[in-house]
């Protein structure tokens, strides 16, 4: 296990449950320090079995009070998000404790490890992250991983909140955040960046946050099939003191780990055209897809087009840490995925319900088009997280939906999730499915989301998928599978 802090700390996670905090509140405790905290989805009862969880590992929880936090020698982590006037903040500021953000924390691990490997990009880096410390796990190189999504690989009846890998080898993997900019914190040994779009901020604060991120990496292993990303790599290639140069393999299949300190490395990948990395002969199935990667064969179990991609961006990671391509490629054919990631829940009278994480263009993309390789009309429920977002890329939402729904295609939206504060609500469902009606594409705004729920079992006929699509929010799972016990219970 890498363990950049030997004397023993008391840590407080403020939102302990998110997907972000859990993962590194059990990092840290596995790493030998008291672990704490407090969660406000903790206080409304909500996602009840997680907290169970957590106290069964010997994690303490505090209602949001600030009742959990008492001494000066705590360390409070808490997200960027969290405002001062919060309880638990008064009692840090109160008390003299350390507050010390989610991202600083992680990247004082990160940065500490031997090798550090981060993935970033606007869509896909919670998957290739998994696929990665998959990849290293089965080949022996027992990495410590820090995922935003539960890796299905790791899951077991007595861990299935498996969003964290402790080993002990000298790994770090994880996924790195661009939302808040910090990004900026991370200087990784290897640097994946699979695209670059619009989400949380601008195209021009993206570019020069992941310009950042890539440059300061020894090696950079990057989508040659994304315009953005390739721009990124010719103003970095231009840019003075730094010459990225590609790399040359050795026989060992490691990509040239650790060049002189003057260059850093590319290594390339593509689904479409040259790069180091290049898949071929992709056939793509309903429960996975068949390919060639440099002509040697690869097969996945996760669906999609956007997977191979993925697939390619791990491999080339992983061959940069030091195992041959064939070995991992062999490895990645025992990915089962991630939770969230066009998940299947279940099928009741000829429906099926897929629970899915996309909430931003790329994403829903992604999804929708490995939905639509297949026969089915889709019946999709999209719950927002937030009114912010929908603010910020309202109108590529609208184009993404109606240019990858069908024509058959059914979408609900309930009001996006809000649990209160001054957050701007100008923007709302209402307007984005104007924007998509107006388009021409069935879409509806149902504000209530039990009500969608209700509007999609009268729609739903054999043959059809329910896809339940949102992030932030755990209770869409629950939801899910309420659609597939009520679907079986009810009939068609």
């Amino acid at each position: 296990m890498i363990d950049t802090k030997p004397k023993s700390k008391s840590y407080f996670f403020c939102g302990i449950g998110g997907s972000g905090m859990m993962p590194l509140a059990l990092i840290v405790k596995a790493q030998g320090h008291a672990v704490a905290g407090s969660d406000r989805a903790l206080d409304q009862g909500r996602t009840a079995p997680k907290f169970e969880w957590l106290r069964a590992q010997g994690i303490a929880l505090h209602a949001q009070d600030g009742s959990g936090i008492t001494s000066p020698e705590q360390i409070v982590v808490a997200s960027a998000a969290v405002e001062d006037t919060v309880a638990d903040m008064v009692a840090c500021k109160a008390v003299g404790a350390t507050r010390l953000s989610r991202a600083q924390l992680l990247a004082d691990l990160f940065n500490a490890a031997p090798v550090s490997i981060g993935v970033a990009g606007t869509s896909g880096k919670s998957t290739v992250t998994g696929m990665i410390g998959w990849i290293l796990h089965a080949c022996g190189k027992s990495p410590t991983v820090m995922n935003g999504a539960v890796m299905k690989n790791f899951a077991t009846p007595d861990a299935p909140f498996a969003s964290a890998l402790v080993g002990t080898g000298d790994i770090f993997v994880s996924e790195v955040d661009e939302s808040d900019g910090s990004i900026a914190l991370y200087t990784p040994s290897i640097a994946v960046l699979n695209n670059i779009a619009l989400d949380h901020k601008s195209m021009d604060e993206l570019r020069a946050l992941f310009g950042g991120f890539v440059g300061r990496a020894k090696i950079a292993v990057l989508n040659a099939d994304h315009a953005e990303v390739m721009g990124l790599l010719s103003t970095l290639c231009s840019g003075a003191g730094r010459s990225l140069v590609p790399s040359t393999p050795t026989d060992s299949g490691n990509a040239g780990l650790w060049p002189s300190p003057e260059h850093g490395t590319v290594r390339t990948y593509s689904i479409e055209g040259t790069a180091d990395l290049v898949a071929t002969n992709i056939i793509e199935r309903p429960d996975g897809v068949d390919f060639s990667v440099n002509g040697i064969p690869a097969t996945l179990q996760v669906p999609g087009r956007h997977n191979v991609s993925n697939a390619l961006a791990a491999l080339a990671a992983s061959e940069a840490a030091g195992v041959p391509l064939a070995e991992a490629i062999t490895a990645l054919a025992q990915f089962t995925g991630l939770r969230r990631r066009l998940e299947v829940v279940g099928t009741a009278n000829g429906v099926t319900v897929i629970d899915d994480f996309g909430h931003n263009p790329d994403k829903i993309s992604a999804s929708l088009a490995t939905l639509h390789a297949f026969a089915g009309r889709l019946l999709i429920m999209f719950q927002p997280h937030g009114y912010g977002p929908l603010r910020q890329m309202g109108h590529e939402l609208i184009a993404t939906f109606a240019t990858q729904l069908a024509p058959d295609d059914l979408l609900l939206l309930p009001d996006p999730v809000y649990h209160g504060g001054t957050t701007d609500r100008s923007v709302g469902s209402a307007e984005i499915v104007a924007g998509i009606a107006a388009a021409g594409r069935h879409a509806e705004h149902i504000p209530e989301r039990a009500d969608c729920g209700t509007r999609l079992l009268a729609e739903a006929r054999p043959g059809d998928r329910i896809i339940v699509m949102g992030a932030r929010d755990d209770t869409l799972s629950t939801f899910a599978a309420d659609l597939v016990a009520r679907l079986g219970a009810a009939g068609v």
